[in-house]
């Protein structure tokens, strides 16, 4: 009782926020993760020697780890099935590729390589969420909620510019519907804009992009695995942290997307499911904002930016090249 009685004031806190920004988003069109973030910012002070602290704390971890783990409704095995295995393959080496590209542009803009595998994680898989996902298993570190703050608020940038101009793009290039579909999916951010970017051509188009879009979160696990495993390799040598083990949340998304292909769920309840994910990865990105210091995001510079941007012109032009072999 005495630990809910310490969690609860942050974790309200932080579903307010995280409802006004659901609310903002609804009115004005922009993405509901952005205004949590940005709220969150503005609420920062709250987590500065309040009793709101630990409540905070907890949302952005605990919490968000909740939200990653019921994503594995929102896929079934048969979705990988569906798009053919050339189009998988296309999609694994697009991941896979750019996040190796974010290691090295990290390195030669002299970051760190933990951030060009955030970043590169992020603009590959499915933006906000993986970024969360992604930072959640790496060693904790004085700039780490800074990094992924940065990489949230790039990655959503991104990924709303592209769902305005990437439509516009396959139009100029006459794709056909499917081509579009998969260049659509394959190469925004998030979910939510690759839906807007899909029904904006035509609906059959924002179907099969958002089916190639749930092929790409599906493929998020085996990357945070992947990490684990480099991590326990101890790759990046001027870290000495404890690589973590497998995380709960990672056992839960392959149980609950193993449910999910094994049986057929009621309608109602994958969709109350990805409601609650939804909502939990809302105040999850609002909490990481309240714990924000904003004059460390001012001080980072152009390098980290131009890395989020090299990483979203990499795969959007490895996905067109590719499209005449599929």
């Amino acid at each position: 009782m005495d630990r809910i009685k310490t969690l609860l004031p942050g974790i309200m806190v932080a579903t307010i926020v995280g409802m006004a920004a659901l609310f903002l988003s609804e009115h004005y069109g922009a993405p509901a993760m952005l205004f949590a973030l940005l709220l969150g910012i503005a609420m920062s002070f709250l987590h500065h020697g309040t009793q709101c602290k630990t409540g905070i704390e907890f949302t952005a971890s605990t919490i968000l780890r909740i939200g990653v783990a019921l994503l594995g409704l929102r896929i079934a095995f048969g979705d990988l099935v569906a798009l053919g295995w050339k189009t998988g393959l296309l999609l694994v080496v697009a991941i896979m590729s750019t996040i190796l590209l974010g290691v090295v542009l990290a390195k030669a803009f002299g970051l760190q390589k933990r951030f060009g595998v955030l970043t590169g994680g992020a603009v590959g898989i499915c933006g906000a969420s993986a970024a969360m996902a992604i930072s959640a298993v790496l060693p904790d570190s004085k700039d780490k909620d800074r990094d992924t703050l940065l990489t949230i608020i790039g990655v959503t940038a991104l990924s709303t510019m592209a769902m305005v101009v990437y439509p516009i793009i396959a139009g100029m290039l006459e794709l056909d519907e499917t081509a579009t579909s998969i260049f659509l999916g394959g190469t925004i951010h998030d979910v939510a804009q690759v839906v807007g970017a899909g029904y904006s051509v035509s609906e059959q188009t924002g179907v099969l992009a958002t089916l190639t879009k749930l092929v790409r979160v599906a493929l998020l696990m085996p990357v945070v695995v992947c990490i684990l495993l480099v991590l326990r390799m101890n790759l990046d040598k001027s870290s000495h942290a404890k690589a973590p083990g497998i995380p709960l949340f990672l056992i839960g998304f392959v149980i609950l997307m193993s449910i999910n292909s094994m049986v057929a769920l009621p309608e109602a309840l994958t969709t109350i499911s990805a409601d609650i994910s939804r909502f939990a990865l809302v105040i999850a990105i609002a909490a990481i904002g309240m714990k924000s210091n904003l004059s460390q995001l001012l001080t980072v510079g152009v390098k980290p930016i131009l890395l989020l941007v090299l990483e979203t012109v990499w795969i959007a032009g490895l996905i067109l090249v590719c499209l005449p072999y599929l």
